[in-house]
């Protein structure tokens, strides 16, 4: 009986698609191109998403990364808008910290959040992949795209192509009546809700054991300006970097991303800090540290999220789902900085050891 049991919950997982990952999400959340970054960021805050879709009407603009993502008429097929690209909080903020004589000049503000978001994609990496799934691809299909630091992809709820049913897997081209929105987080919300028989050997192993940590880690000094910090997170392609108690590092340091490694973790500085604070202080809070900065936002200091490689995999998993968070800092029983353990470490390394 248990064997029959645990045969069935195999095959549930094999039997898991996209369309079941986004079963309970909601529509599509997206703004038009010709948005401002004021209403786009009022946007990501209402919704507590960090990223958007951009739409603009077809024949005009050439997709993310080549890609034609469009949106068409359920009934007549024609097509209605085309998504061009994705706008995430770490390109708004690159947007706001960038350029600008004085930190503190609320008209240099206003003139850069009025800006149209379709001149702001692309200026940080991750805005120019924009990808789709079909609804049939499998649960592991989607763990191989995810594991390769594709952080979400939209799903169409009826794909043009989903008659064929061999057709699975990421694609650039798709043309559908609607889509939804589905993440990293999404995967592994789902796995934690869901015990599969066949995954709790994995997941009951330590997150060093399933090789899931990452030891180059880059960090922020307890002096490092935003305004530096954000330049430094754009150049490395990073949503969020750790703050460390860095006392002995030379001066021009400070400005930089150094190795976080073995040094004390006393915070996190992340994309999505400024969810919590409004835009008039925003502008009066850019020349202050990344440190005062999130003690600010949040109005009592960010409370760090960490774990020891000792950690399992189901431990590391209910620690990101729970707190919202796309990274864990790995730290030693002195609480010194080890590695990092992101969402992507988190799907290869389970991806690697289903396989």
């Amino acid at each position: 009986m248990q064997q029959e049991k645990s045969k069935e919950d195999h095959s549930r997982l094999i039997n898991v698609t996209a369309k079941d990952l986004t079963a309970r999400n909601r529509r599509l959340v997206e703004v038009p191109y010709t948005a401002t970054l004021s209403h786009a960021m009022n946007t990501l805050v209402a919704n507590s998403i960090s990223a958007l879709p951009v739409a603009a009407p077809p024949g005009h603009w050439i997709g993310a990364g080549g890609s034609m993502i469009m949106e068409s008429d359920k009934h007549t097929g024609a097509v209605r808008k085309h998504y061009i690209g994705i706008l995430t909080m770490l390109d708004i903020l690159a947007h706001i910290a960038g350029g600008g004589e004085n930190p503190s000049d609320h008209s240099d503000l206003d003139r850069k959040m009025s800006s149209q978001v379709s001149s702001i994609i692309g200026h940080c990496i991750e805005g120019l992949s924009l990808w789709t799934l079909n609804p049939n691809t499998s649960f592991v299909e989607c763990m191989e795209v995810f594991s390769k630091g594709i952080h979400r992809a939209l799903v169409p709820l009826e794909s043009s192509v989903e008659s064929n049913h061999t057709i699975s897997g990421v694609e650039l081209v798709e043309s559908a009546s609607s889509y939804k929105m589905l993440t990293q987080m999404d995967l592994l919300r789902f796995l934690r809700d869901h015990h599969f028989d066949d995954l709790k050997s994995v997941l009951s192993r330590s997150i060093s054991q399933l090789r899931a940590v990452n030891d180059s880690v880059y960090a922020i000094t307890e002096r490092t300006t935003v305004s530096n910090a954000i330049n430094s997170m754009k150049a490395a392609l990073l949503n969020a970097v750790p703050i460390v108690h860095a006392p002995d590092v030379a001066e021009e340091d400070h400005v930089q991303l150094v190795n976080g490694r073995h040094r004390k973790v006393i915070g996190t500085f992340s994309a999505t800090d400024i969810k919590g604070c409004r835009l008039p202080e925003l502008q009066t809070w850019l020349p202050l540290t990344a440190l005062e900065f999130t003690e600010k936002a949040s109005g009592k200091g960010r409370e760090m999220v960490s774990c020891t490689e000792e950690a399992t995999m189901e431990e590391a998993i209910e620690k990101v789902v729970t707190r919202g968070v796309h990274r864990l800092w790995v730290v030693d029983q002195q609480g010194l900085l080890i590695g990092v353990v992101s969402l992507t470490d988190i799907i290869r390394s389970i991806r690697a050891a289903l396989m």
